[in-house]
Parts: structure tokens; sequence; C-alpha cells
């Protein structure tokens, strides 16, 4: 099976409990290369107690195809709207954005557990 070489934006509900199921499956081929959260949530501490790295949005952008999907799960529409034109900018056009959409059907695919909900309105591309 070939590896995938996530990384994960807001480790706020949403992305926390994404990140738990993530840590569950790592022998299945899932790595994730590294987490951005500026604030000290849960999912931030468990992400650092678990090894992966916390970085920036651009940092991300750095490891270019170092990393092949990104989850950007802020629920900020500008968040995804920046990051995409940060990637375009670079010429990096391997990695993806996956947005909190995407998750939710993964989620199904991944557990019968509900998923958390947001506080803020999905944002869309």
């Amino acid at each position: 099976m070939e590896e995938q070489r996530i990384a994960v934006i807001g480790l706020g509900r949403i992305g926390s409990a994404f990140l738990q199921q993530i840590l569950q499956r790592r022998a299945l081929g899932i790595t994730l290369v590294c987490a951005v959260e500026p604030n000290n949530t849960p999912g931030r501490r468990q992400a650092e107690e678990a090894g992966i790295a916390i970085r920036s949005v651009d940092d991300i952008i750095a490891l270019r195809e170092q990393v092949d999907i990104i989850f950007e799960l802020t629920g900020v529409h500008t968040v995804r709207r920046d990051l995409r034109e940060k990637l375009k900018l670079s010429g990096n056009l391997h990695t993806i954005v996956a947005p909190e959409a995407i998750l939710r059907m993964m989620w199904a695919l991944l557990t019968s557990q509900a998923m958390p909900e947001c506080d803020r309105p999905a944002g869309g591309y």
C-alpha cells in the first residue's frame, strides 16, 4: 500500500477527533507529517504527545511534495482560500487540500461514532 502523507490545519473539536482516528490507523500507511494549531487546544497537546510536529501554514507549503493531502479543518473560508493561493504560488501541483466536507465522508467510512459538530458554518471553496 502506498503511504499517504497528510497534514492537518486546525486541531479544534473536529481536527482533534480526526487526529485520534488517524493515530489509531498509523499502521495502515497514513503518516501525519505535521499539524497547524496556534492555540493550546487538547488536540494540539495530543499531537505533541504523539510526536507530531506543530508547524505553520508556511512550513507546510515549504514541504511541497512531502505532503500529499492537507486537511483544512478550521472552518474558516479565508484560511482555505489563502492555503490554496499559497500552494498555487509555490508551484505545488502535487498536494491537494481536503475540506471538512471530504472529512465528513471519510468519517462515515472510518467509524460509527458521531462526528463532533463545529460551531462555525461550513466554508465551501
